[in-house]
């Protein structure tokens, strides 16, 4: 049986990824700004994917290891590896909103890839760098990055077995995003509907055809 890898969506676009003895953080945000509880985690590591107050708020990440926006590839420890893709957060090559990282973490055979504020479709050269995903971690709120039919059309050109949808709006949420329902009815895909925002994954237990994951957003009390 592979080893199994747990994913932890703790709002917006951070997630919390265990696997191969280690913790990685990605994309943090602050909680308040946003109108979201605070997570204040300890990582191994932590990866930024770009420069905007609600993916780059480290201070709530306990780390020695920070990579910010991090091209190219470089590796976790002994086993893990991540490949830094280089993509924009906008249609416009990154002249309105900047540059933005992809991130394909690779944990000793089964990828995940963190897309953070992706602006735009990948052409065949993007997509033939960011490879095989198993486990796609994909903005759907459109107004700032794709939007739900970019976001299920990008789903069609990975065909990842995991969908998490990620950075939508959210109740009490202070961003004007689109809901995830406006991406679920466009997703022609299974739903895997979990009563937390934790799931544990081993490649060899993974779906055959992508399934997107609903996890309940945090709330403030």
């Amino acid at each position: 049986m592979s080893e199994s890898v747990r994913v932890s969506w703790l709002g917006h676009s951070y997630f919390l990824l265990e696997g191969a003895g280690l913790r990685i953080a990605v994309d943090p945000h602050d909680g308040g700004s946003l109108n979201l509880p605070e997570f204040r985690v300890k990582a191994d590591y932590l990866l930024v994917t770009h420069n905007h107050y609600d993916h780059n708020a480290v201070e709530m990440v306990n780390s020695r290891n920070i990579a910010k926006w991090r091209r190219g590839v470089f590796g976790l420890g002994e086993k893990i590896t991540v490949k830094g893709v280089p993509s924009y957060h906008d249609k416009a090559q990154g002249e309105i909103r900047g540059p933005n990282t992809i991130y394909v973490i690779d944990f000793g055979g089964l990828t995940i890839a963190h897309f953070g504020d992706l602006g735009h479709l990948p052409d065949s050269d993007l997509l033939s760098l960011i490879g095989r995903v198993d486990i796609a971690l994909i903005p759907v709120g459109g107004v700032y990055t794709i939007d739900a039919a970019e976001a299920w059309e990008l789903v069609q050109l990975l065909r990842p077995s995991l969908v998490i949808p990620m950075h939508y709006w959210t109740p009490y949420s202070t961003l004007p995003l689109d809901p995830l329902d406006r991406f679920l009815d466009t997703a022609k895909a299974r739903r895997l509907r979990l009563e937390s925002r934790t799931i544990e994954v081993r490649r060899d237990e993974l779906p055959d055809k992508p399934t997107i994951v609903v996890m309940p957003p945090p709330t403030r009390s």
